[in-house]
């Protein structure tokens, strides 16, 4: 799946930095896929693919943030848009007992953990759902992204020297 989504960005003729952000911004890939595809495919630098990886999974952080409430609303007119936003809405609340309970910190640990469903798509969204403050919840979110990619980057590393 993340080698589809490769080829499609590369197919545009898009510079590997670009590739990286792209990557790094969508919600299936996020900074997992991007850094590793940024340092063993496209042999990038360590800190060119750190840099654009996170800066691309942190700018949908506002606009997921602030708008998820009003396109929900309104795309949820149909039927298939409806079942979508149930879906997403459910699969986030399930994650959200631990920030709840723990609020900024526990989002910033949730997002720090590099593990499908746990990065700032669905952080942002928990977020959202849990109406917490913006700011304080930019800085959880953005802070979590940043320990999430110098896991994924030790690891991609760790690996690259294994191999």
């Amino acid at each position: 799946m993340q080698e589809r989504i490769f080829n499609l960005f590369a197919s545009f003729g898009l510079s590997p930095k670009a590739v990286i952000f792209f990557l790094g911004a969508l919600p299936v890939t996020e900074l997992r896929a991007s850094i590793p595809i940024g340092i063993l495919i496209l042999k990038q630098s360590v800190k060119a693919t750190f840099f654009f990886s996170v800066l691309g999974n942190i700018l949908p952080i506002m606009p997921i943030y602030f708008l998820l409430d009003p396109v929900s609303k309104k795309l949820s007119n149909t039927r298939y848009m409806r079942r979508f936003f149930e879906w997403l809405l459910k699969r986030a609340k399930t994650h959200a007992k631990i920030i709840e309970r723990y609020e900024t910190l526990g989002l910033m640990l949730f997002v720090a953990v590099p593990l499908p469903g746990t990065g700032a798509w669905t952080g942002a969204i928990i977020a959202s759902l849990l109406r917490m403050h913006f700011m304080p919840a930019f800085l959880s979110l953005s802070m979590g992204v940043i320990i999430a990619a110098v896991i994924v980057t030790a690891l991609t590393l760790i690996g690259k020297l294994a191999f």
